[in-house]
């Protein structure tokens, strides 16, 4: 061929390698080559992490351009950085043979951190971070963006930073491996991670049947392999999914895994199969993932990158998420659980004649322990619309109800024959309503019917709002969430004056109601 075959590349010192590795072999076939430099989205732009760019190619759409119009013939690119589908005319001319495809930590000082519950460890993948997550759940990731030189400086430079997840061919090929460093074999390496790949437009016959010259028919192998796995999991950048095929004994080992975005969760395929069956390894593969729990998976990394995230402190029923806006994600958590007292029958043995309920919980537990006929109450003061309608279909009529302790406390003062109550609670009850009532000189009989035991749970990704239906609910989520404080949703004023305290943002739902706290989710990110 005697024109000069155009090589598009980025300008990164690992992408020129890449580009002349495939200049020489095209030169030993008595081709004439030009390099030509075209930077990314993905390299200009590194102060957000990949995932949130939202371009699919980030590192290849540059190039795709170029080779349709015209002006360069083939580009060169790390395969794992390409979509598993190709854009229209654009086809896979070659592979070379594949590097090191393992992950490496490269370290600060010493391998002690390993062993410790706080350590510091620096990447931009997803797949990276939640499988150090799955192994380490103590440490911290934060984002690492740049060029392998660009991050092994960043490294170097924070004095916080334990550690730095990179590719082992990349450091390897370029030839700035640090001597500090660990190889992660139990690490499930991205698809076609240490391939170079050649692209070409499919029309062009002649230089697709040079560049077959190049091409590394094993690593061919495992690369369709390792990508129609990731395709059929329908995953890209945005999602944790790692695979690797290599042929060992003229047959090929498979291993594949889908993550969380926390690393809490983990599916994995690791098989054997002949080499004949090639074609159909990936798919089936990704195929026995989804069924054993990837489908969901998938659907809940969908849910976590949609526009607008909520969290919930308590899990909802089916019925109610279906009410969330399209453009909204949600995560569901108990932040809370209840658990009834037992009580001695002479708690209720005699008539009462003026009864505090302030929750829901507080009437269930009292029908756990009594029937309705042993339930004995004169007057039956009690907080919230929902907990009056439970206790006139479980118990009796109620006397009078208000929508907060404090204004049920109000209330209570303004009777001038209620100056003694027994209030049923739980063990985190609202110190408002006592303290009104000793102030005014009521004796209070105070019986514990339920206990509220925080579920805590720390969260990586952040949250636009986080939805609260008591309280506790929020005492919970600060404990090991404390400085991650969006927009509090609260199903009550109670509620909301307790998020007031915490909260820059607060938002209080009209009525004391799940459905009512979603819809006043759906109305503020309308709204905005």
């Amino acid at each position: 061929m005697e024109k000069i075959i155009r090589i598009g590349t980025r300008s990164s010192e690992l992408a020129l390698w890449q580009a002349n590795e495939v200049a020489k072999g095209l030169n030993a076939l008595e081709v004439k080559t030009e390099i030509v430099k075209i930077d990314s989205q993905g390299d200009l732009n590194l102060d957000k992490p990949l995932y949130e760019l939202g371009i699919v190619g980030v590192f290849t759409k540059n190039l795709d351009i170029a080779l349709l119009n015209g002006t360069i013939d083939i580009a060169v690119h790390s395969m794992k950085d390409v979509p598993t589908v190709l854009p229209k005319n654009v086809t896979q001319a070659a592979v070379l043979k594949r590097g090191g495809y393992n992950d490496v930590l490269v370290y600060k000082g010493n391998e002690e951190f390993l062993s410790q519950e706080e350590a510091i460890i620096a990447t931009g993948s997803l797949r990276r971070k939640a499988q150090w997550l799955n192994r380490y759940p103590t440490h911290t990731l934060v984002d690492l963006r740049g060029n392998v030189n660009t991050r092994l400086n960043k490294l170097e430079k924070n004095e916080n930073w334990n550690g730095a997840i990179f590719a082992d061919a990349g450091l390897h090929r370029i030839n700035i491996m640090p001597e500090e460093h660990v190889k992660l074999g139990w690490m499930v390496p991205a698809p076609a991670q240490g391939i170079v790949m050649i692209t070409a437009k499919e029309d062009d016959l002649e230089l697709l049947k040079i560049c077959k010259e190049l091409n590394h028919e094993e690593t061919e192998i495992c690369a369709h392999i390792e990508r129609d796995f990731l395709n059929t999991l329908e995953g890209g950048c945005t999602a944790p999914i790692g695979a690797v095929a290599y042929i060992k004994d003229e047959k090929i080992v498979f291993r594949g895994a889908l993550f969380s975005l926390d690393g809490a969760e983990r599916i994995d395929v690791n098989n054997t199969y002949y080499v004949s069956d090639y074609m159909d390894i990936g798919k089936g593969s990704a195929k026995d993932v989804l069924i054993r729990g990837g489908k969901k998976l998938m659907l809940d990394l969908a849910e976590e990158k949609k526009k607008i995230n909520i969290l919930s402190t308590k899990e909802l029923a089916i019925t109610q998420t279906d009410l969330f806006g399209k453009e909204i994600g949600f995560k569901m958590s108990d932040f809370i659980s209840i658990r009834y007292n037992r009580l001695k029958p002479k708690v209720v043995k005699n008539p009462i004649e003026n009864v505090i309920i302030t929750s829901q919980n507080g009437v269930d537990a009292l029908l756990q322990n009594f029937s309705s006929e042993e339930l004995s109450f004169k007057n039956i003061y009690c907080v919230g619309r929902r907990t009056k309608r439970l206790i006139e279909r479980k118990i009796s009529k109620v006397t009078h109800v208000e929508n907060s302790v404090k204004e049920l406390a109000d209330y209570l003062t303004k009777q001038k024959e209620v100056k003694e109550v027994t209030y049923f609670c739980g063990n985190k009850k609202r110190d408002e309503l006592e303290e009104i009532l000793l102030k005014n000189e009521f004796i209070i009989h105070n019986v514990e019917v339920y206990r509220t035991l925080l579920n805590t749970r720390n969260f990586e990704n952040d949250f636009d709002g986080i939805m609260f239906y008591s309280p506790s609910g929020i005492e919970s989520y600060l404990i090991d969430n404390p400085n991650k404080k969006p927009t509090a949703f609260c199903i009550g004023q109670t509620t909301a004056n307790e998020a007031k305290k915490h909260f820059d943002k607060v938002e209080v739902a009209q009525l004391a109601t799940i459905e009512s706290v979603i819809k006043l989710v759906n109305d503020h990110y309308s709204a905005s």
